[in-house]
């Protein structure tokens, strides 16, 4: 069992929540972990890269010199991949890089990286976080009040809050989320979870709810 220190927005702690690590993953597999981020930053691949073969490059097809007697390697036209100018070898083609892991293995993953921010002291618990309006000053405030200043974060919400992303889009290195958008890529990413009470209720309720199939994806 994880004993959590909850603080309020002036950095100063309020309390404590009281979670165990295997209520979210009773285990974590690195390579689940590692698959899971390959997957995503594959999908993320714009895979619209594509090179020039000879047939496709400017340049005559004629011999540059004869076969033999002027001492130089045998050379056919200027197009060849090995000279500069010429076309590649194995072009490269535009590809779609995507695929999906099983829908019960990225959610697993989700679970387990935020079990492992859990279980390193990477989690930041809030007692609570709402602005009336988008206000960045008072969002880099708190940020720096919690000593995440200058640090990657990703702030985990119950759900979506449009004056706390807005606060918080212009903050170099800090991203919002609601906890239904969590994934593994997201959760590791940044070296910070910022996470507030509410939203760690939501991530436990998530997983009491579907425990056989998984919290977040």
């Amino acid at each position: 069992m994880a004993s959590l220190a909850v603080y309020n927005r002036q950095g100063q702690e309020v309390g404590s929540y009281e979670l165990d690590p295997a209520e979210i993953a009773p285990r974590v597999s690195k390579q689940l972990l590692h698959d899971a981020v390959l997957m995503y930053q594959s999908n993320a691949r714009q895979g619209t890269v594509r090179t020039r073969t000879r047939g496709e490059v400017a340049g005559s097809t004629k011999k540059m010199y004869r076969q033999k007697g002027t001492g130089n390697a045998r050379a056919g036209g200027r197009r060849s991949g090995v000279r500069r100018g010429g076309g590649h070898i194995f072009a490269i083609r535009p590809r779609d890089y995507s695929y999906r892991m099983p829908k019960k293995a990225v959610r697993l993953a989700t679970r387990m990286a935020i079990a492992s921010r859990i279980i390193d002291g990477e989690v930041v618990v809030l007692d609570e976080l709402s602005l009336p309006a988008p206000r960045t000053k008072e969002m880099a405030a708190i940020l720096k009040a919690l000593r995440l200043q200058g640090v990657s974060t990703l702030v985990a919400l119950p759900e979506l809050d449009a004056n706390v992303y807005k606060s918080a889009r212009n903050i170099e290195g800090v991203t919002v989320a609601p906890v239904a958008d969590l994934n593994a890529l997201s959760v590791l990413r940044p070296r910070r979870l910022l996470v507030t009470r509410s939203a760690l209720d939501v991530i436990r309720q998530r997983v009491a709810a579907d425990r056989g199939v998984g919290v977040v994806g």
